[in-house]
């Protein structure tokens, strides 16, 4: 199937508008799972579009301009870890129920889990976006994935505070929870391979949430620039800010480069880290500095400034730090030497 970057852009922008941001998380979601986005790059054998990974990109970009409420990268890398396991029972049912809108996320922070002698696990797992709508996770626990289900006997899930309140987040406590071997996505020796084709994923999709991000609130902030005047001139006419606004959009555009230039070809979890890194770093500091050239306003809780700063901050913590990855390609380069 042949689908044009430009028409998804197209049919993503007339159905979330950039002057509605947060679009309401259920509705959302009915929306995400109507126009098949979620099958956006399922293979075509298990009825998916089979689309790559710049398609899905484009998609996570045009999303992240509206910040949105509903959960569509941890179902994406949920539904991807699904289709690729070659131990899980009646994976082909399991497949349609997340195509049809059943959500099944991927945490998106580091778990800690222990696994006991009788086989059964204890431990935390994080990061889990929107818990309060699935029906199942799908976690790592060190020596296998799996679906767990979150009404099963010793899995609580408990509602985290967030700073970002466009998006709920909750850990999921484990207390002696047995794995059900139906259930089981993928083991040993298959786990590993499994963790690296996801973090790609996972690295990929921030970082095109938090530029699609960074380029709606800059564009916003130039807007304001143009219309706002101080001493009869409109701000965007002071060599200052313009200075600044363009130190911005250079920054911008060459991460948007850099990270285009990567979803067309082969990466490692370590590349992909290392972008996410850069864009989240990016988005944050457009984020910082668009507040200060909105003066006063842009503190207030009225004006959606504050809104993008705190997914920016989110973005940053999400799948690793900068400093995680940072210390990982440090350790990597003086193996190398």
């Amino acid at each position: 199937m042949t689908i044009e970057l430009s028409e998804l852009r197209d049919a993503a922008q007339k159905a979330f508008p950039a002057d509605r941001l947060i679009p309401r998380r259920d509705e959302s979601w009915q929306l995400i799972a109507e126009m098949g986005w979620l099958m956006l790059d399922l293979p075509e054998e298990l009825g998916g579009l089979g689309l790559k990974r710049d398609a899905v990109a484009t998609i996570h970009h045009e999303m992240g301009r509206v910040l949105p409420a509903a959960p569509l990268i941890p179902a994406l890398l949920g539904l991807q870890a699904i289709a690729g396991s070659e131990t899980l029972v009646d994976k082909t049912d399991w497949v349609e129920r997340v195509c049809s809108g059943e959500y099944i996320p991927l945490p998106m922070l580091s778990a800690a889990v222990e696994k006991r002698d009788d086989g059964k696990y204890d431990g935390r797992i994080a990061g889990v976006f929107e818990a309060d709508m699935a029906s199942h996770i799908l976690a790592g626990l060190g020596d296998v994935y799996a679906l767990i289900p979150l009404d099963a006997p010793g899995v609580i899930a408990r509602e985290q505070p967030l700073w970002d309140e466009s998006r709920r987040l909750f850990d999921i406590e484990l207390t002696g929870y047995a794995v059900d071997p139906s259930l089981v996505i993928a083991a040993e020796p298959a786990v590993q391979a499994l963790h690296d084709n996801l973090s790609i994923s996972a690295q990929l999709a921030l970082s095109a949430d938090s530029l699609g991000a960074a380029g709606a609130l800059l564009e916003l902030t130039v807007e304001y620039l143009k219309t706002r005047q101080q001493f009869d001139r409109p701000l965007a006419m002071f060599q200052a800010l313009k200075h600044r606004v363009a130190d911005l959009k250079v920054k911008l555009v060459a991460a948007e480069a850099l990270f285009w230039s990567r979803t067309a070809c082969d990466t490692t979890p370590l590349e992909t880290g290392a972008i996410k890194a850069h864009a989240t770093g990016v988005f944050r500091e457009i984020a910082e500095e668009s507040i200060q050239l909105h003066g006063g306003i842009g503190l207030t809780e009225e004006h959606p400034c504050h809104r993008f700063f705190k997914r920016a901050f989110l973005n940053c913590q999400l799948c690793g730090d900068a400093d995680y990855w940072e210390e990982k390609t440090g350790r990597l380069v003086l193996d190398a030497s």
